[in-house]
């Protein structure tokens, strides 16, 4: 009878071992930067967002969640139903400001990785994380990042429903 017990626990830490690799393969992951590195790479993005396709989650342009890049130049691809591509310069730069001045939660640059590690573009929000999901070898596709309401700020210390800002000097 014991030997069925072992028998059985053996088999199911196989299965679990076999359903989690299965998982990690199927899926997308992003990884931080250091922050000099973050920061040296964000600047890069918006001198040369042209090399991108920009694309941006959130109900607006006003309330963005994230922002991805996909760059042009590899043979690697980003793409959602819901995320919603940037035309021009100055609506990545509202975008990025937004991020910055109207979340509780300070946006970092990420990369984004496939699941051997290759670089598929960057991510830069207040979220850590996205779901990311492979596609095929070359694909990943991003779930869409909703906008939290308490997690958004009016720009004047204080919340959009009008409690203060626990960071803000009195």
């Amino acid at each position: 009878m014991r030997n069925h017990r072992y028998l059985a626990v053996m088999v199911l830490v196989v299965v679990f071992l076999i359903s989690g690799c299965s998982w990690y393969r199927s899926h997308g992951k992003v990884r931080p930067l250091s922050r000099h590195e973050e920061k040296l790479t964000l600047q890069g993005l918006i001198e040369n967002w042209q090399d991108y396709a920009i694309y941006y989650a959130g109900s607006s342009a006003q309330q963005p969640s994230a922002i991805m890049f996909d760059p042009k130049m590899d043979t690697n691809t980003l793409t959602s139903d819901k995320w919603i591509k940037v035309e021009n310069q100055e609506t990545l730069l509202e975008l990025i400001s937004w991020l910055q001045h109207t979340t509780r939660f300070p946006p970092r640059l990420q990369r984004i990785l496939g699941p051997d590690d290759q670089f598929f573009g960057y991510f830069y929000s207040g979220w850590n994380h996205v779901v990311l999901k492979v596609v095929d070898e070359r694909t990943l596709w991003a779930s869409d990042l909703p906008v939290a309401p308490d997690f958004y700020y009016n720009g004047n210390g204080e919340e959009k429903n009008g409690d203060p800002d626990p960071r803000a000097s009195p």
